[in-house]
């Protein structure tokens, strides 16, 4: 791998999908909507995304630059070459896109991404899987697997039925455990800073602060910070009490219980993560950042949950 690892791994969306169901739209609408951050997007079709310009990676397999600065590589042979190939491409990538065959279980690719030819040069960001809100099987046992796979739902051709039952659509998905699900009609329906997080090992703040907040007002964020180590006990306590509401959680973090160490925190929908911080991100003893819809995430109740493990 040709990539930085002083950079940290390069955060990685897994879209899939039955067929037809939307995913390319959405991937095109990720890159128009991109929020300033380079991506590179790894496709099955060239034809249905939006292609400027042909350039060749060093490999000589096929690049294709965006305007806005992505680019896209054709999926062909197996995913880890593919990988290399975009990750040797001389411009900054700040995110990968990939879009998984229609016909295939999402999990196959997400354990590839754990291989450890890839380990330190990219990591497995959140899975969102595009459910076509006009026709879809229920019964259909790839579907519910691609769902299960989800950490966050995206409906898609919403604007083809009545309000009604895109409600009743979303009820169904709760009830079947999805407690993430965005409606995209149009390109500003798109929770970009959601579906994909601003990478936490790539610092914008001094001392490794976590990246400045985004300006979707359809969610809450809570940031908090302590000054000193904490109890781990304690802090998987607090965050338990609230973990529910959350779209998103990040930041870095020291225990009492590991001295001299420091850990990225991470959560994608019901996925939490604890790492090592590579590379080692100084800083005060916490700087975390919790984001959720307005209507479900207790701000008040979250942050009394966190001041409390102060003493803990």
């Amino acid at each position: 791998m040709t990539h930085d690892a002083v950079a940290g791994p390069v955060p990685v969306m897994l879209v899939t999908g039955v067929l037809g169901s939307g995913k390319t739209t959405l991937i095109n609408r990720i890159l128009h909507v991109s929020g300033g951050r380079s991506f590179a997007a790894i496709v099955n079709d060239f034809g249905a995304v939006n292609i400027d310009e042909a350039i060749l990676s060093a490999s000589g397999r096929p690049v294709i630059g965006l305007k806005n600065g992505c680019i896209c590589c054709s999926l062909q042979g197996d995913l880890l070459r593919t990988l290399r190939t975009v990750l040797s491409h001389k411009a900054r990538i700040d995110g990968i896109v990939i879009e998984a065959s229609g016909v295939s279980d999402p999990r196959g690719i997400a354990e590839a991404l754990y291989d450890p030819i890839l380990r330190g040069a990219v990591r497995l960001d959140s899975v969102v899987t595009v459910v076509d809100a006009e026709e879809h099987d229920v019964s259909d046992g790839l579907w519910r697997a691609q769902l299960d796979a989800a950490d966050f739902v995206v409906l898609s051709k919403a604007d083809r039925i009545a309000d009604k039952e895109v409600l009743g659509l979303r009820a169904l998905l709760r009830a079947m455990g999805e407690k993430i699900v965005f409606v995209i009609r149009e390109d500003a329906d798109i929770p970009i800073d959601i579906l994909f997080g601003s990478p936490p090992e790539r610092t914008d703040g001094p001392e490794g602060s976590p990246p400045p907040r985004f300006s979707d007002d359809r969610f809450a964020h809570l940031e908090w910070s302590s000054e000193t180590p904490v109890s781990f006990p304690a802090f998987q306590g607090a965050v338990q009490t609230f973990a529910a509401q959350l779209a998103r959680g990040k930041g870095f973090l020291s225990f009492r219980e590991r001295p001299g160490e420091r850990f990225l925190f991470q959560l994608v929908g019901t996925r939490a993560s604890l790492s090592p911080s590579m590379p080692p991100q100084p800083g005060p003893g916490a700087q975390l950042v919790f984001i959720g819809r307005k209507e479900q995430f207790d701000i008040g109740r979250a942050k009394a949950a966190l001041d409390a493990i102060r003493v803990a």
